[in-house]
């Protein structure tokens, strides 16, 4: 079995401390996005079409990124940004802002506390710092590349739990549109987890399970498919609070990998194996 990396592979970047600054202008930015969206935040609204809920959805998306993207454009302008939420594989050279300006936007909707704002900057095709906000808690996750991982200025630390079965797992649920064999593969890995694993969540949004296993709470997440936006912030910061991150067959992960495992390091190798059956 190919050896994890405990890290996403990312190094510190030259100028850390002006990239600390930034760090610290982006988790400003990503409140005041969040403040857009807890204003909207409210009573559950049923929508009888699926054009009709698509339309709720941007017009969340649209409020906080409206308040967000000048901001970021401001701190950045060289920066470009990535204009499809849902989209994976690697980015062209340069720096990119990947946003997901109302993470759990159907949870949102639904007027259910798992939502989020995140940002993140990637810097030649690795993330180099994120940002995400909790508007109903009041709590900022951050990370930066080769400096760990933070809440609201605390350090955080995964899970030093040695036996998957006595582990809290986690993972996502497939998207609607979703090719039918990831969702059968989401399926039997649910499945799996159920016999070897003390407890398995499924729920959505992934940024959200990922924040509790950079935090010690959740002790593994794994995902099939995926975008950017949904993984690159819980990427970085996992990897930066001591956690593994690969695919689901142990092998380096990377935006263009089919599957996605974050687990602390006592765990991770058999969580490897039950995700492998």
């Amino acid at each position: 079995m190919p050896e994890s990396i405990q890290t996403t592979g990312i190094a510190a970047t030259a100028d850390s401390a002006a990239d600390a600054d930034l760090l610290a202008q982006t988790a400003i930015a990503v409140r005041a996005a969040a403040s857009a969206l807890r204003e909207r935040f409210g009573d559950v609204v049923r929508y009888q079409t699926r054009e009709e809920l698509m339309r709720a959805l941007a017009a969340n998306d649209d409020a906080a990124r409206d308040v967000l993207l000048p901001r970021l454009t401001l701190l950045r302008p060289g920066a470009r940004l990535v204009e499809d939420e849902l989209a994976g594989g690697a980015l062209p050279p340069g720096e990119w802002w990947v946003l997901d300006p109302a993470e759990g936007n159907v949870n949102h909707l639904h007027a259910l506390p798992e939502w989020a704002v995140t940002a993140t900057l990637v810097r030649d095709n690795q993330p180099v710092l994120t940002a995400v906000h909790l508007p109903l808690t009041g709590e900022t996750y951050t990370a930066l590349a080769g400096a760990g991982a933070h809440l609201d200025g605390r350090p955080l630390h995964v899970s030093q739990t040695t036996d998957l079965g006595l582990s809290l797992v986690a993972t996502s649920q497939a998207r609607p549109d979703e090719d039918e064999k990831v969702v059968r593969r989401i399926g039997s890995s649910i499945t799996a987890m159920l016999f070897d694993a003390l407890v398995v969540r499924t729920s959505v949004p992934a940024t959200l399970h990922l924040l509790n296993v950079a935090a010690g709470r959740i002790d593994a997440f794994w995902q099939f498919a995926g975008a950017r936006a949904d993984l690159l912030p819980g990427a970085l910061l996992v990897a930066e609070a001591g956690g593994r991150i690969s695919d689901a067959e142990g092998r380096p992960w990377t935006p263009e990998s089919e599957s996605f495992l974050a687990a602390g390091p006592g765990v991770h190798t058999e969580a490897v194996t039950t995700l492998s059956r």
